[in-house]
Formats: C-alpha cells, sequence, structure tokens
C-alpha cells in the first residue's frame, strides 16, 4: 500500500518515508510517467485546475472520483454514466488564495463564524498523500493534515487529521478521524459542506421531520429556534438551517433525476443551505446538503474521534 515516487510536489505530496515504487501481486511497478503518478491500482496523482496536484480516484466498473490535495477536498463524483453528481461553482478558484468552493470542503477546526477565520483552516492548507490501496476494484486514498505555522497562529494546538476516500461503483465514502497530538486538551466542531448538483426548484430532502432547526435566515447571527414538521424539505429560496441530532441517513432528490442516499456515523447534525438571489449565476445549479458535527468535540491528549460518509446513488 506504499506509494509511487511522484514528479512534482513531494514534499507535499508525500512523506519521505513513502517515496518509493510499489510492486503489487501482477508484480507490475507503476513508475511516474511526466507529472502524473500512480500509487494503487485505480489511484494516480495528476494536475488539476490551475496545476494543483489531485488524486484521481477510478473504479473497475467506471466511477470516477477527484480529490484536490489543497484543502483536501473532492471536487467530482461520477458514476459510469459520467454525470458529476457534485458541483463546483462557476466562482471557484485554483490558486490557493481562497478555498476550492465546491465539492466537499471541509470545515475544521470551526464550523461557520466564531474565534478564527470563517469554516477554519483545513480547506486552506495542502493535505499529504500517506496512503493508497485497492480493495476488490475499489480504490481508497488516504490524505493526512497536520498542524503548522499557520494554524498555530489562530488554534494553537498540535493535531493529526486523516481522511480516507473511498470509491465504489455507485458510491463515494469518506471517513475523517482527528487526533489530538498535543499535550493539553482541546476542543472542535467540524463539517463536511457537501455541494451537490441540482436543479433547485426540483431538489428536496427527506428525513428531517421532527429535527430541532437552527433557521439563520434572516439573522445568521441569532438564529431562530424551532422543530421540522415537513416530511420533504424543498429549497424555495434563500436557505440556511441547521438541523440538530439528525438521522444518520437522509434522501436528496436531486431534481435532475437522481435519488441520492446520504448516509454517516458520528456527524450527528446536518445543514441545508443554498444562498438564492446572493449567487444568482448558480444557485439554480446546486444545493448543499452537509453533514455537522455543531457541538464541541472535546480530546483529551492522544484521544481520537471518527466520522463517517457515505453516500450512493440508487
Amino acid at each position: 500500500m506504499a506509494l509511487v515516487s511522484m514528479a512534482f510536489s513531494l514534499s507535499t505530496l508525500c512523506p519521505p518515508n513513502l517515496r518509493r515504487v510499489n510492486r503489487y501481486n501482477s508484480g507490475k511497478a507503476y513508475a511516474t510517467v511526466g507529472k502524473e503518478a500512480s500509487t494503487s491500482l485505480g489511484v494516480r496523482v495528476t494536475e488539476g485546475e490551475g496545476n494543483l496536484p489531485k488524486a484521481v480516484l477510478t473504479s473497475a466498473t467506471g466511477s470516477e472520483a477527484d480529490v484536490y490535495l489543497f484543502g483536501g477536498c473532492v471536487t467530482s463524483w461520477k458514476v459510469a454514466n459520467g454525470k458529476d453528481l457534485l458541483f463546483v461553482r462557476p466562482d471557484a478558484v485554483f490558486n490557493k488564495k481562497k478555498p476550492i468552493s465546491g465539492g466537499l470542503p471541509h470545515c475544521f477546526p470551526q464550523f461557520g463564524p466564531g474565534q478564527i477565520q470563517q469554516h477554519g483552516f483545513a480547506r486552506n492548507l495542502d493535505w499529504s498523500v500517506v496512503d493508497s490501496e485497492n480493495v476488490e476494484g475499489n480504490p481508497v486514498v488516504t490524505l493526512e493534515l497536520k498542524d503548522g505555522t499557520y494554524s498555530r497562529s489562530m488554534w494553537d494546538y498540535s493535531f493529526q487529521a486523516l481522511y480516507k476516500v473511498i470509491l465504489h461503483t455507485r458510491s463515494l465514502s469518506t471517513e475523517l478521524t482527528i487526533t489530538n497530538t498535543d499535550n493539553k486538551p482541546f476542543s472542535f466542531n467540524t463539517a463536511l459542506h457537501t455541494y451537490f448538483s441540482a436543479s433547485v426548484t426540483g431538489a428536496s430532502v427527506k428525513g428531517l421531520k421532527g429535527c430541532k432547526t437552527l433557521n439563520k435566515d434572516p439573522d445568521p447571527k441569532n438564529p431562530l429556534e424551532g422543530k421540522e414538521e415537513r416530511d420533504v424539505v424543498t429549497f424555495p429560496g434563500f436557505v440556511d438551517c441547521v438541523y440538530l441530532d439528525a438521522p444518520n441517513e437522509l434522501q436528496l432528490d436531486n431534481g435532475l433525476g437522481d435519488m441520492i442516499s446520504i448516509r454517516n456515523t458520528n456527524w450527528t447534525d446536518a445543514v441545508l443551505w443554498n444562498p438564492y438571489l446572493q449567487m444568482e449565476a448558480c444557485y439554480k445549479d446546486f444545493v448543499c446538503v452537509e453533514n455537522a458535527k455543531i457541538g464541541n468535540v472535546q480530546l483529551e491528549p492522544a484521544q481520537s474521534w471518527t466520522a463517517t460518509q457515505h453516500l450512493s446513488i440508487d
């Protein structure tokens, strides 16, 4: 499961102890070709938009996913018919000057506004590839983020974040593990700010009825507490609502003919968001259905917290 030597940005992509050619049972070595490198069968690292490195996962059945190392951000998930089920906004930039606006951005160690920058720093930093494998034709890549000068300038703790992305024929799974590597406790909250391709007028979410809500419309600084009474939640205008103690499975009808199951473990809350006319150029083409941990997670030294997300299409 070790990685092949990369052709560019080695310090970013791969720690020194993993810079070696990997040989598999077939005896075939996957070598560097130009600016593209294979890691495991079905996983390769290449240049993406803005010449930023990305891992491309391709399953034996033709599904595909892209994971940018900047921000550890999954930007694309396509099943075999080629349709992209995720959305990247047209105003997204790939120059490291701002987070990638779309896909599955990380919000860590803070969700939303707070004591540090909006949604934290994990989406603004380069993650490293630390492992890859192929399990019965399903490619897997694991990224890592550790504290550094930039993170400590706003959040003075030592940590490790491991992010595993697993691609199957008709599903995409992620596993996020946060470990306290400091000698003092810390707390955080987090989310995956998932953008789905959608027709906003036809999109809807099932499974939220009965949840306590924190509605950030009209005033995000003073959310209104309530309870979701609808069996089917739609996006008729501006939507920015937190659902506390949400179930571990939601169903998204993206309005484009796809039913997407959103399952999770340990993401205790959910967030629905659509900017409506605040993003007139693209609001009709996506909805955000986010798995989140709104309440603080407290970790003592050497303790870890793990949450999984499993997206699948019927």
